[in-house]
Order: structure tokens, then sequence, then C-alpha cells
């Protein structure tokens, strides 16, 4: 089946209504905020409704970043980890996180009446569930941590057998979620709240000193205020950040499927995973979102093309898809203990990230929790939450010291691997590293036969990058900085664009 190149995400599929220029001159305001996804967006429209003065920075496009590229459902259901808070925090704790997740969704449906933006809005059963009995156990711990802590949920294979065209054994349901066109969403927030916040693209922040933003241009940005909403955190040297997420990168197809799917947003314990959910056509046919394929970033044991033709093959298979109209990949950063890091930092600095695969009710909660902060308002989410916990629990340590042991060792190998192949055998639309004046060089062929040559060497700590030939970009393993094949940054935490040869 034909996988289009290069990525299209079906959110990202129109021309965005607004678009604005670059920071050209110094600045002085009371909140500044880094990144345009859905945090950056969210907390500015919701702090302008404070009366606070806003400007909001992003290095590229707004939305273009993980916001644009996710499967966009609305849920405190995420995988089975309410058993797993409640063994490693407390019952209260994990009960904290469900309502905080159950109040986010909440939120964006009364946001979404209010100001009635057209967005795809719609409630839907969320399920867990698992091709084999293998899982079983897991499913059924999870429900019982379902009953103690009073979510509304069972295990119901008889309903998510009905839409899944494939045998399951077992699913639990967590009843009441919603799905939506996130990026929809947040345009009608910027236009609502575009003559009030100063809004920047293509500025990127590079260094923070006090509470001022020096650009990658070389402008200052300063605010009684610096919220940190960039995903991976780009002043990450300042929390040890780089020490404490682990990055993942996920995949997703959007085709027409032949067999009927009926609704719920589906997402298997079992692997490989896969995520299903149906979204719609500007023609009002169904779209089927299929993801899944999860590695660690810059890690993939293939190439990485391959995960989007498993999807793909999954499609075809199950739901006698045809034709891939859209395929997108994201970054996802994973804490510790799984519970996203939000809140101060220091010296009136507020950061917000790690939210696994569950950006937009995780995005919500920052938003909300860092405007209350700002404001100076209560918010009982705040411990939970908070970027300088540092009660570590034993597993917590071992994901430390695995986490970083694995860092260390790409550190390493990347410096001991040899070159790949040779500039002269490049194909149009090929790269890897390649050997030039006996030095390990990027190269990336473009359609016109222009060769690009690039320092491999990752900007942020060093480790080497390596060639993802499916968004035909350089990744890093470390810690999922990503590069363009030009060497410009296009994730974090890197600053600074590879080095051109």
């Amino acid at each position: 089946m034909h996988i289009p190149t290069p990525s299209i995400s079906y959110w990202k599929d129109h021309e965005a209504p607004h678009s604005f220029a670059s920071l050209q001159t110094d600045l002085t305001t009371e909140v500044v905020i880094v990144g345009g996804g859905i945090t950056g967006i969210l907390t500015a429209w919701r702090l302008a409704k404070e009366g606070k003065k806003v400007a909001l920075i992003e290095a590229g496009k707004l939305t273009d970043g993980t916001t644009g590229f996710t499967t966009a459902k609305i849920s405190a259901q995420h995988g089975l980890i309410y058993d797993q808070l409640i063994r490693t925090m407390s019952e209260e704790k994990a009960l904290l996180y469900y309502e905080a997740n159950k109040e986010a969704a909440a939120f964006l449906k009364r946001t979404i009446d209010e100001l009635e933006i057209d967005c795809d809005f719609t409630i839907q059963d969320a399920y867990v569930y698992s091709t084999t009995n293998e899982m079983r156990p897991m499913l059924e711990k999870e429900l019982e941590a379902y009953n103690q802590l009073g979510i509304d949920g069972e295990m119901d294979r008889a309903s998510a057998q009905m839409n899944l065209p494939f045998p399951i054994e077992e699913a639990l349901v967590m009843r009441g979620q919603a799905q939506f066109h996130p990026v929809k969403f947040l345009e009608a927030l910027v236009q609502d709240m575009a003559e009030q916040v100063h809004i920047f693209e293509n500025t990127r922040a590079e260094t923070v000193k006090g509470k001022s933003v020096q650009t990658s241009d070389g402008f200052t940005i300063t605010g009684d205020h610096l919220v940190v909403a960039s995903h991976f955190p780009f002043n990450d040297f300042d929390g040890g950040y780089f020490a404490k997420l682990h990055p993942e990168r996920s995949y997703a197809i959007g085709v027409k499927g032949t067999s009927s799917f009926k609704s719920g947003m589906y997402i298997s314990e079992d692997k490989p995973s896969r995520s299903v959910r149906a979204a719609s056509l500007e023609n009002g046919e169904q779209l089927l979102i299929i993801g899944g394929e999860n590695h660690p970033a810059g890690n993939s044991k293939e190439k990485t093309i391959h995960h989007y033709e498993e999807l793909a093959q999954f499609a075809k298979e199950h739901f006698g898809a045809q034709e891939v109209l859209y395929r997108w990949s994201a970054q996802d950063l994973i804490t510790l203990d799984q519970v996203p890091y939000i809140g101060h930092s220091h010296d009136g600095i507020y950061v917000a990230t790690g939210y696994a695969k569950w950006g937009m009710t995780s995005g919500t909660v920052a938003a909300n929790l860092i405007t209350d902060l700002i404001i100076k308002r209560e918010n009982r989410y705040v411990e939970l939450y908070d970027p300088k916990r540092s009660k570590l629990k034993p597993a917590d340590i071992k994901t430390f010291v695995g986490q970083n042991a694995k860092v260390a060792k790409n550190l390493i190998s990347g410096k001991l691997k040899t070159a790949e192949k040779s500039i002269d055998s490049l194909q149009p639309g090929e790269g890897g590293v390649v050997t030039v004046d006996g030095e390990k060089t990027g190269a990336y062929r473009d359609e016109q036969g222009q060769c690009h040559l690039v320092d491999i060497t990752c900007t942020h700590m060093g480790c080497e990058t390596k060639w993802n030939d499916a968004e035909r970009s350089w990744d890093c393993p470390c810690h999922g900085s990503r590069f363009s094949y030009e060497g410009e940054v296009l994730e974090g935490p890197a600053v600074k664009p590879l080095k051109k040869k």
C-alpha cells in the first residue's frame, strides 16, 4: 500500500487561518510563554481572560509540534495507570490524577460550548483492550483500581468486539470520554485572543537569564513570569529534565476503511500497540486513525518507514483499507513516575512536560494549574504534579538508572559506529551516514540531486544522531532532539542547529 511522502497530519491538512510575524525587537510584558501547542495556547488564552499581559512565542508555526501530530483523545483513561499509581504513590494521589484529567475534559467541553467552536467534538467511550489472555490479569487489576477510586468503568468485551473487526479477549471501558479536532479548537482560541496577546511565530527561545528569554535571532523578551511549554523544556539543564524524561516515538495513519466502525476510542495493552478511533473527512466520509508502533526515540530497530508499513498492513487486513491518506508521527516524553511535571520550577519560572501519550487532557491540566499559580489562586493538584518532587520510589530509581545507562550506551556506541553508506551511492530522497574527508558526516540527497551535509553530533549533549528515513530527519537517541536534513532544529531539547559541512 502506498505511504505518502512526506508526512502529512490529518489535523494540519488545511491552511492556518492566522499567521504571525517573528519577534523583531526586545519586549517586556507580564507573562512570557514559550511553546505554541495546547499548553502554551490554552495558558495564554486563560491568562488573557484574567487580565494579564501575555506574549506567546513559538519556534515554528503554532500547533506544528506534538499537538498537531496526536490522536486527539480527550480521556482520563491513560492506559493501565490507576493500579500503578495506587501502588507506587497512594490511593489519594491516584484519585487526584483521575479528577484532574476528568476536570480537564469537562473544561474543554465547556470552552467548546461557550465559544461555539466547530471542532468535531463527540462523546466517546474509551477502551483498553487485549487480544491475548496474557494481559487479562492486568486489565482485571485496573478494574479493581477503577472500583476503588469510583471510576465509571467495567469490563465490556461485547461492546468493543462489535466495533473491532478482529478477535479480542477482553476490554476495559471508561465511559463518557471524548475526541475532537485539536487544531481547529486551538485556532479558535487564537482567534479569540489575537488582539489581546502578543503572538510570535518562527521565534526560537535559546537561553534564559533570570526571567528573560533570548531568542536565536538575538532579541530579548522579559516578563514577571516565564512559562516553559516547549514540550521538552528548552532550559532542561535548570531542572535536570534530560535525566528525568524518556522520549518515545509513535506513529499514526489516516485511512478510509470498508469495514464498519461505529464508535469508541481503542488502545491495545498487548504488543505491538494499536490505537483506533474515527474522524470525519470534509466530504463527510469516515476516516480511521490507526496508531501505534512505539519505540524509544532515535532507536528504532527497523527503518522508520517500516512502522508506517506495519500500520498500513493492519488497516488493510482488518478494516479493508486500500490507501493511506495521511501519515504522521509524534514524540512523547515520559516521566520517571508516569505523572507529568507541571508547576513552579524556580524564580518565577513554570514548566509543563512529560505528558506521555495523553497531551490533550494533561496539557489542559497544565494550563489551568499554571494559570492558578500565576494569579495566586489555590489549586489542589499542585503537589501531585510538582516538577520538583523528589521522593523517588525504588521503581522510579530503577527507571532513572536504566534510562541514563541507555543514554551513556548510545553516547559511546554512536561515537564508535562507522559510516553506513558512500556519498555516491545515495539516491534522490535518501540519507545516511557517510565518510567525507575521513570524517563521519550526515548526508541527504534531495530530489534535485543536491547533497546536504551536516555534522551528526547533537548540539544538546553531544550524542550522535541517527537518520530517520520516514521523516527525513536526524534524530538523537539520547534525549530525543530532532533536526531537519539541513540541520535545523525540529524538536528539542536542542536549541542550536547541527553544523553544516
